[in-house]
């Protein structure tokens, strides 16, 4: 049973302290990743002048490229504390933001992109091991209120993006590159300031660095949440495009779904995401997701078939039942990705998990364009039937999974550590 979030506060202490700075530190960054995520297309096309398909080519190389660094630098976070590289990975981020206002030419904006990529989904790894170790007593409550302000911050510089691109000239869209730049470097204070240094756990002697690749229950799990992951992609992406093909929707359509789906997401967060706690209830909520996905996609489709006036509410009211089940999708992946990972790995299995689903994300836009967009009506129901299949297979997956970690006996996550050990969940 899926158990109620206490609202008692967390005590202060160092445990919260840690929470705290991290919180502050994945808003700051969050907020400069808004701010260069909004205009970086127009930026290298605009202002950079590179043609917008040199531009998409060089980015799906960068984001190819870049997922070598995941597994190698969680073995590093594992093996010299996850903080040290986190701050390292962090670093290297300023500085690869930071070279993207001296590009050029094709070939230097690709060189640059591709170590931006390695830069942050080693930070990705590095991160998540760190979050894992700062999870504390309620390690639900934390990892739920760190993606709430993780939603925000992406929202607030989403908004501040809107003035530097109305703007549109160069030292605007400067401005916004080095705000990204500083936004990693403050991150990277505030972490060094308010978070421990937390020593490596010991490994036992069967500790492999690609161990996780013979762990076949999580490797299952890394596709099941990776696949799912198209539901990002298809408020994002997908809805946009059909709206603006398919309907007579009012333009402002879009921008209202954007923000309708943002609002949710921070709003629930924190209600619906303590409340997903081990991965037995992680596979529940995959599977509640799953429905709700089923529930919206048809809804999606039949803004093309109702009046004009009627589209905007109904592209709404999909939105907001896709939102929800977003908010149990993205909280069911917390709990499995790190539910599920040994406590002196969870860098390494945190680096496979960044891989899976930056893979997904790299081919979305083919699959969910060519795929949906191309079988029109057909294509969304699909699409629905597709995330709920995936949903039902959850719980049988999360159950399958903790048969096979020895250290949780009857299925539930262990609760056994040694005295003064923090809880290694995120």
């Amino acid at each position: 049973m899926i158990r109620r979030a206490s609202t008692q506060r967390i005590p202060d202490g160092p445990e919260s302290g840690a929470q705290r700075a991290l919180i502050i530190a994945c808003f700051v960054s969050r907020v400069g990743n808004g701010l260069f995520n909004t205009a970086a297309v127009l930026y290298f096309t605009l202002v950079v002048h590179l043609p917008a398909a040199q531009v998409g080519a060089g980015l799906t190389i960068a984001g190819l490229g870049g997922l070598a660094a995941g597994v190698p630098a969680g073995n590093l976070a594992d093996r010299y504390g996850p903080r040290t590289i986190w701050l390292v990975t962090l670093a290297l981020q300023a500085a690869t933001m930071a070279a993207f206002v001296t590009i050029h030419s094709w070939l230097a904006f690709v060189l640059v992109a591709t170590l931006d990529r390695l830069a942050a989904t080693a930070s990705g790894a590095a991160g998540g091991a760190l979050v894992a170790r700062a999870g504390g007593e309620r390690p639900a409550a934390f990892r739920a209120r760190l993606r709430t302000f993780v939603n925000l911050g992406v929202v607030v510089g989403t908004l501040g993006a809107a003035f530097a691109i109305e703007i549109g000239t160069r030292p605007a869209y400067t401005g916004l590159i080095l705000a990204n730049a500083a936004s990693f470097a403050c991150a990277g204070l505030i972490v060094f300031a308010g978070v421990p240094n937390y020593r490596p756990l010991p490994r036992p002697e069967e500790h492999r660095r690609w161990s996780v690749l013979g762990d076949r229950p999580y490797v299952s799990f890394v596709a099941l949440h990776s696949a799912m992951g198209l539901q990002y992609q298809t408020v994002s992406l997908l809805l946009p495009i059909w709206l603006t093909a398919h309907t007579d929707a009012p333009r402002w359509t879009v921008a209202a779904v954007y923000a309708a789906n943002s609002g949710v997401c921070v709003l629930l967060q924190s209600r619906l995401g303590s409340t997903v706690e081990t991965p037995r209830q992680g596979g529940r909520a995959f599977r509640l997701a799953g429905f709700l996905f089923l529930v919206s996609c048809p809804l999606m489709a039949l803004t093309a078939d109702v009046p004009v006036w009627v589209a905007p509410a109904l592209a709404l009211l999909a939105v907001g039942v896709h939102s929800v089940g977003e908010v149990w999708e993205s909280s069911a992946g917390v709990a499995l990705g790190f539910g599920l990972a040994p406590d002196h790995a969870q860098g390494q299995y945190q680096g496979l998990l960044g891989i899976g689903f930056d893979a997904v994300q790299a081919l979305a836009p083919v699959v969910l364009t060519g795929a949906v967009l191309g079988l029109g009506h057909a294509g969304w129901l699909l699409l629905g039937a597709f995330f709920a299949a995936l949903g039902v297979a959850g719980p049988p997956l999360a159950a399958w999974a903790e048969r096979t970690r020895p250290s949780q006996p009857g299925g539930e996550a262990s609760a056994r550590r040694r005295p003064g050990e923090t809880a290694l969940v995120e």
